[in-house]
């Protein structure tokens, strides 16, 4: 196999001329160049010490990955005409800023560790650079844009290099110049050989040539060039690995590149540009109401739309594998992951990108038929992939009653089943081919054969980031769950205008009193879905306490009759002479009994009740402290 990088090393001063002719380039997703002014004294004194700044990756042009070149920042106009023949891929702003402080001969735009921009100049105090008990960092000075450091506001002038003679006389070498010490020194030697001074001055000069000087003219950047044979998937592997401090480089920003290569703006697609809106704001606003923050779509990331396209994509190259007799193995696999995306060509992008967007957009609608309203409640955001696509390939069919409740079907057994919690790119692709086929009569999706939720673990969840737990609050609601006070269903509009949140029914300081666990009463069995009014009203009472209350009223809260009040309860799974009797224990009994069946109901299969088993899955009391916080902070 041949080698795909090779390591070798290069003049700086090489490096940063490629950079001012253009033949070394920035591939365009990588972002502008940040660094602050006190990071770049301190690179170049690393510099002048020929101390390490770590390796470069560059990528040679004209392979398999093609990506839209810029130049680095502050170089010239004539740069963009010449074709690179490598793009710096890691080592940016290390290489951007020795370029601006040490190539260009203009004021450096930067900023200040406070993050105020500000045009500086850079020297080296030569004084301070040759004295051995100084650090070298003191020694690299940045001046504003007119070379004057004053104080008192501008009253005062502390030190001032305005013109090249007032350089001299500070012996403060400009940085401009660090690769041009012939012609500084010339002009140095004319200013002071009429000095009494000369030879003392010289041998200072001297020293700062060798000390610092030299370590510019000499010194060697270790580069490892990937070959123009690495494939994509190498490049962003390594990319990611290598570039921890930059801009992380995910499918979407690779793609980015090689569509702009061909002319096509992809982040402006996702993004927006000017006035115009992108599909990121579609998705965002999508199914929100005015007092919402945003929509159930607004967590779907461009990685997420790029993977629903490849499914087609490589469903369609799959079948047309298949027309050409192309059997088994030999059969590319229909796939989202990062390799499919990574090949997804252009035409396949624009082919499909409509018919992916309205299946999420459908998404969002089919959530919403399930109560589930926000992304904080989304059992699992890997699983709208799925969804999507799905929705994408059948369309306008996803409505008919019989097909929606067998995408219900699917949907609650990934869900409960805890299916799409990690490593989910085989099944999302699975469950593309599967579930549409299973809707024109094929077998049994494997999502739903895999599924299995055991009866113990009903008691084992116990904090929002569980799916199944996020799943029983949706049920509860699709079921019909009234609340406690008004008697309302919780629809879209009353979720969001009563300020709707899953609550403790036996409250948790009533818990507490009677020495209960939380790994007891912090499970979903004591949980359901109130109005935030509701809950107050509830506050830490006992159960016979707070039903009593909402059954008086108040001057602010109308009464509520005891046949009405049983009526919500029941809703909600509850039994209400178990509850008006404050028995917790025969409480948990019996609503473990009615979740489960409901969850048997959506599901469509029977759940095990067997004997109890040590669950390694049991969510922790950190982990619900954890959980607290999180939900407080939503």
């Amino acid at each position: 196999m041949a080698a795909t990088f090779k390591t070798n090393p290069f003049s700086l001063n090489e490096l940063l001329q490629n950079c001012e002719r253009g033949s070394l380039q920035l591939p365009d997703f990588q972002r502008s160049w940040v660094w602050d002014e006190d990071r770049i004294k301190s690179l170049i004194a690393s510099v002048s010490r020929s101390f390490p700044i770590g390796a470069l990756m560059t990528l040679e042009t004209g392979g398999a990955v093609d990506f839209r070149p810029r130049p680095v920042e502050g170089a010239p106009e004539a740069a963009k005409a010449l074709r690179p023949t490598a793009l710096l891929l890691d080592g940016q702003q290390r290489i951007t800023s020795l370029y601006q402080v040490a190539m260009r001969g203009d004021v450096v735009e930067t900023i200040t560790p406070k993050k105020k921009r500000v045009r500086r100049w850079f020297y080296v105090d030569i004084r301070k650079a040759v004295d051995p008990n100084a650090d070298r960092e003191d020694a690299i000075v940045s001046v504003p844009e007119d070379r004057r450091i004053t104080e008192e506001f501008g009253r005062n002038v502390v030190l001032d290099l305005s013109s090249r003679e007032l350089e001299f006389e500070a012996l403060m070498y400009p940085m401009s110049m660090v690769f041009r010490w012939d012609d500084w020194i010339m002009a140095f030697t004319d200013h002071i050989r009429t000095r009494e001074d000369f030879h003392e001055q010289w041998k200072t000069i001297m020293e700062f040539k060798k000390s610092v000087i030299d370590s510019f003219t000499h010194y060697q950047v270790p580069v490892i060039t990937l070959t123009d044979g690495t494939s994509k998937e190498a490049v962003c592997t390594v990319f990611e690995k290598v570039n921890t401090g930059g801009k992380p480089l995910d499918a979407f920003e690779l793609v980015t590149a090689m569509y702009a290569a061909e002319g096509h703006e992809l982040r402006r697609d996702w993004y927006g540009k000017g006035g115009e809106r992108g599909r990121q704001h579609r998705f965002v606003n999508a199914l929100r109401q005015a007092d919402e923050e945003a929509g159930i779509l607004a967590e779907v990331s461009n990685t997420d739309f790029l993977h629903a396209i490849s499914l087609f994509h490589t469903r369609e190259m799959r079948r047309s594998a298949e027309a050409a007799g192309r059997q088994g193995r030999d059969l590319p696999a229909v796939s989202g992951n990062r390799a499919a995306i990574l090949n997804l060509p252009l035409d396949a992008y624009r082919k499909y990108e409509r018919q992916v967007e309205a299946g999420f957009l459908r998404a969002g609608k089919f959530l919403h038929t399930l109560n589930v309203y926000r992304v904080f409640d989304l059992p699992y955001q890997t699983q709208v992939v799925a969804l999507a696509a799905i929705l994408a390939e059948i369309g306008d069919a996803w409505e008919h009653e019989a097909n929606r409740a067998l995408l219900v079907r699917w949907y609650w057994n990934g869900v409960f089943g805890e299916l799409y919690g990690s490593t989910v790119e085989t099944r999302i692709a699975r469950d593309f081919l599967e579930v549409p086929a299973w809707l024109d009569g094929g077998p049994l999706p494997t999502t739903i054969f895999d599924a299995n939720f055991r009866a113990e673990r009903l008691g084992t969840m116990r904090i929002r980031i569980s799916a199944a737990y996020k799943g029983v609050n949706a049920l509860l609601m699709k079921a019909g769950a009234e609340d406690f006070r008004s008697g309302r269903k919780f629809d879209h509009t009353v979720f969001f205008g009563e300020n709707v949140d899953i609550h403790h029914i036996f409250p948790r300081s009533w818990c507490e009193a009677r020495g209960l666990k939380p790994s007891v009463y912090d499970s979903i069995i004591n949980k359901t879905p109130l109005a935030y009014r509701t809950n107050r009203i509830i506050g830490g009472a006992a159960p016979s306490v707070y039903l009593a209350q909402l059954e008086a009223g108040n001057a602010r809260t109308p009464a509520i009759s005891r046949a009405n009040l049983d009526r919500y309860l029941a809703s909600h799974l509850i039994d209400p002479v178990l509850l008006r009797a404050d028995d917790f224990d025969a409480f948990m009994r019996d609503r473990t009994a009615r979740l489960l069946a409901l969850i048997e109901q959506e599901m469509g299969k029977t759940i095990d009740r067997g004997v109890a088993i040590e669950d390694d899955d049991a969510e922790t009391d950190s982990e619900t402290a954890e959980a607290a916080l999180t939900m407080l902070a939503a």
